[in-house]
């Protein structure tokens, strides 16, 4: 096998298994990855604009994630609110019961990243992170990634350390 080709099943293994333990750990909390995404989202940036939202989703392509926030709106944990400047414009923000499951999402969420940090122990991150950088610069992905992290959202920069 290629390194490349090896890399690319293992990229997939790794996103596979990493979307497998989240799963696991929400299932308690009747939320899916991509809907604890966009909690966690709202609880770090609303108000947020539908397309505001749209372009720091890496669990959904497209920009417009309207079903995803339509489940969450029916299951209570979004709001919908016309702006205050535009009545067209649509502002998303987390009900109070929606702030109470982003923090539980919190937690499953920082008990994966131990163990991701635990795995990683040993080996060169940065490189790793510059690697995985630049294999999705200029994606979509990719520049919803840097828009989260504040890093370059074109493969200008991208070997930007974390």
């Amino acid at each position: 096998m290629e390194p490349a080709e090896e890399a690319r099943f293992l990229i997939l293994a790794a996103q596979r298994e990493g979307n497998r333990r989240l799963a696991h750990g929400l299932r308690p909390l009747g939320v899916t990855p991509a809907q604890a995404e966009v909690l966690r989202l709202l609880a770090e940036r609303q108000p947020l604009s539908m397309s505001g939202l749209g372009a720091l989703l890496v669990c959904e392509s497209g920009g417009n994630p309207s079903r995803l926030v339509d489940r969450l709106v029916t299951a209570g944990l979004v709001r919908r609110e016309e702006g205050s400047r535009d009545r067209r414009h649509v502002e998303l923000t987390l009900t109070p019961s929606g702030h109470e499951t982003a923090r539980s999402v919190a937690a499953v969420e920082a008990e994966l990243h131990a163990g991701i940090s635990a795995a990683a122990q040993g080996h060169d991150l940065d490189s790793v992170l510059a690697f995985l950088r630049s294999l999705v610069a200029d994606q979509d992905a990719g520049r919803a990634v840097a828009l989260r992290t504040g890093g370059p959202t074109s493969g200008e920069g991208k070997h930007r350390r974390a």
